[in-house]
């Protein structure tokens, strides 16, 4: 019988790991950027953000309103079934914080979404809401903030992670969201990808309910209003660098599908306006 000792038994599995981890970061490269983390670390990191958030209610005060948050939910779960989004069995779901003063909303990885009262309060119709939405799905779908993290640590950081000897990766980025929002902090690239996968999440679901290029009318009134109200849109514009190449890209998107305007029907108005007046 051949016996080996731990230390080699230590070194081959972390020589497998890394293989495998190598392995997986090339077919992340192959769909749009280089992630270290398997997917049930997203979960399990956005288990841990959600957690951190539902305790530390003076940052992050979850508005206790049923009706309101079924009504972003049910929005949120069509858009899921679109056949764009990838990632159908992360959890989906929507909270709202009461901060009329922040202009925002911001996804965790796994698939929880945070939209501000202050957001609700801006935004003028249902559309507008769904393009947030959609954009908030894809920066979990796309999976960006492990694939950020992944940049962030490299290889044998995440090694570590996987082996049990490094878990202060996973510490950091839960305490980051105590005082704020920077774990979360996108790049250029990252929005302007998240921009194209709420068009094309909006744009492929039957019927087109909503104006793929809801988000575009945001993304206007965001950079015009900025300047006359700084305060309200700093933690966005920190999480979401907003600027006119962005605007432009979505007026390409519409041209090249053919799309001019929304519809009555996509904008909902009346119904949006209708559940924005329950807000406090």
């Amino acid at each position: 019988m051949i016996s080996f000792s731990s230390s080699f038994l230590q070194r081959r599995a972390a020589l497998l790991l890394t293989l495998a981890v190598i392995a997986l970061s090339n077919m992340s490269c192959a769909s749009g950027g280089l992630n270290l983390f398997p997917k049930s670390e997203d979960v399990s990191l956005g288990q841990k953000m959600s957690a951190q958030i539902a305790a530390d209610p003076q940052h992050y005060p979850i508005l206790n309103n049923p009706a309101l948050t079924s009504y972003l939910q049910s929005i949120e779960d069509r858009i899921v079934t679109s056949p764009n989004v990838a990632n159908k069995d992360f959890h989906y779901k929507v909270q709202i914080i009461n901060d009329p003063n922040t202009v925002n909303a911001f996804t965790i990885p796994g698939g929880g979404i945070y939209v501000y009262t202050g957001l609700l309060k801006f935004i003028d119709d249902e559309s507008a809401l769904a393009g947030v939405l959609a954009h908030e799905t894809t920066h979990a779908d796309h999976r960006h903030a492990t694939r950020n993290m992944s940049q962030q640590y490299g290889l044998q950081a995440v090694a570590g992670l996987a082996l049990g000897s490094n878990p202060s990766i996973i510490t950091s980025a839960v305490a980051g969201l105590a005082t704020n929002l920077s774990v979360l902090r996108f790049s250029r690239d990252d929005e302007r990808e998240a921009d194209q996968g709420s068009f094309d999440d909006l744009n492929k679901m039957p019927g087109r309910p909503w104006f793929p290029g809801g988000v575009k009318g945001f993304l206007q009134k965001s950079m015009a209003s900025q300047k006359s109200q700084p305060g309200k849109f700093d933690q966005m514009f920190l999480t979401h660098p907003v600027d006119q190449e962005r605007i432009d890209q979505v007026n390409t998107n519409l041209q090249k599908s053919g799309l001019s305007t929304a519809t009555p029907s996509q904008l909902n108005q009346s119904n949006y306006a209708r559940y924005k007046a329950m807000l406090p």
